[in-house]
């Protein structure tokens, strides 16, 4: 039975972990890139004006990073799967629509009368689906427009990506993670690279607030009582 202390100590890593993972808005800086590299410095110079195209599409399987980077452009953000009439989207000079291939059809009028917006207007409009938008089922005049700009794929992270990614972020705060450990979480965590990094700076404020070593113990027991695991 674990002592007093020791409960204490678990129960405020967890508390740390789950105050850490909403306050770590994605941002183009903690974008793990991975092989996306080129991807990200387009879609970097196209949030900053250059080119000026109207359109930016990622496409790419779930878990490549859509919704991260739709997050982290800082514009406008709907959700299709929850929003397929884009009843939300306002007017917003600088739109990003998520999972567009789910629009209905009122959505897909509305996409299309934004586009001619933003295109008159200088506007931005960032879109995510799971392929290009020439393979989309959507109306063909939208597809026209969203296959007019720019057009990227994200390839989700390798799990030797993701290992080495965690690796370089214990490294950078000093903290002291095996490869046995790292491939403890990479079989037990969930495998989104936003969950493990915020572990990652939890697990560093603990040990060091605690002055204890990453141990499997530890690690088993705060993944337990944290976060959901992976079979």
């Amino acid at each position: 039975m674990l002592e007093s202390s020791n409960i204490d100590s678990l129960d405020h890593m967890r508390q740390l972990i789950l105050d850490l993972l909403p306050e770590s808005p994605p941002t183009l800086d903690n974008f793990v890139a991975g092989g996306n590299g080129e991807t990200l410095a387009a879609l970097t110079g196209w949030l900053a004006g250059a080119p000026p195209d109207t359109s930016f599409c990622l496409w790419g399987e779930a878990g490549s990073g859509r919704t991260h980077l739709l997050l982290a452009s800082g514009f406008a953000y709907v959700d299709a799967l929850r929003d397929p009439a884009l009843a939300g989207a306002g007017v917003a000079g600088q739109l990003a629509v998520d999972h567009v291939d789910a629009l209905n059809d009122a959505g897909q009028v509305a996409l299309f009368n934004h586009f001619n917006r933003l295109k008159m207007a200088a506007g931005m409009l960032l879109t995510a689906a799971d392929q290009p938008p020439a393979h989309l089922a959507l109306r063909e005049d939208l597809r026209t427009r969203l296959g007019s700009g720019q057009i990227h794929r994200l390839r989700p992270l390798s799990d030797g990506e993701k290992a080495a990614a965690i690796a370089a972020q214990a490294g950078q705060r000093a903290l002291k993670l095996t490869p046995e450990a790292i491939d403890y979480l990479m079989r037990h965590a969930p495998r989104d690279m936003r969950t493990l990094s915020a572990f990652v700076v939890a697990l560093d404020r603990y040990t060091l607030e605690h002055k204890r070593a990453v141990t499997f113990p530890l690690l088993r027991e705060l993944l337990t009582e944290t976060l959901p695991l992976e079979p």
